[in-house]
């Protein structure tokens, strides 16, 4: 049998802050009443995506320590429209979290902005820019 990866864990320094911050992308984490250290959600995909904090992290795997230098994960949400990139960059920018890069009309044919989750980790709004026929 094949491994099936089915499954991105995102190790967080503060689960409310990062919850919030996914919300505002529209997902919707359930947080394990077990561990209230961990959340998960369930994507359009199939994928799924959990939310450890670091001190649940450290617990279940001994010797972890946090990455220093560059975000350690990006993570890509694909957007109907260049006006929704936009605005979904505004209202996260708006809400308090940091823009890594404003909207822009990238060579390879997409809209893109970037924005930083409350842990650091890279956040890639885009869409397809409409071709010219």
């Amino acid at each position: 049998m094949k491994p099936v990866m089915n499954t991105l864990d995102i190790v967080v320094a503060d689960i409310s802050a990062s919850i919030a911050f996914y919300r505002l992308l529209g997902l919707d984490f359930q947080v394990d009443p077990a561990y209230a250290e961990h959340a998960d959600c369930g994507l359009s995909s199939g994928l799924h995506l959990m939310l450890d904090e670091e001190k649940f992290t450290e617990m279940a795997r001994p010797g972890w320590t946090r990455a220093n230098g560059s975000p350690p994960v990006f993570l890509a949400f694909q957007f109907d429209t260049p006006a929704e990139v936009d605005a979904k960059y505004a209202e996260i920018v708006a809400a308090g979290h940091e823009g890594s890069r404003e909207p822009w009309d990238a060579f390879w044919g997409h809209r893109y902005a970037t924005v930083l989750d409350p842990d650091g980790n890279g956040i890639d709004l885009y869409c397809p820019l409409p071709t010219e026929s």
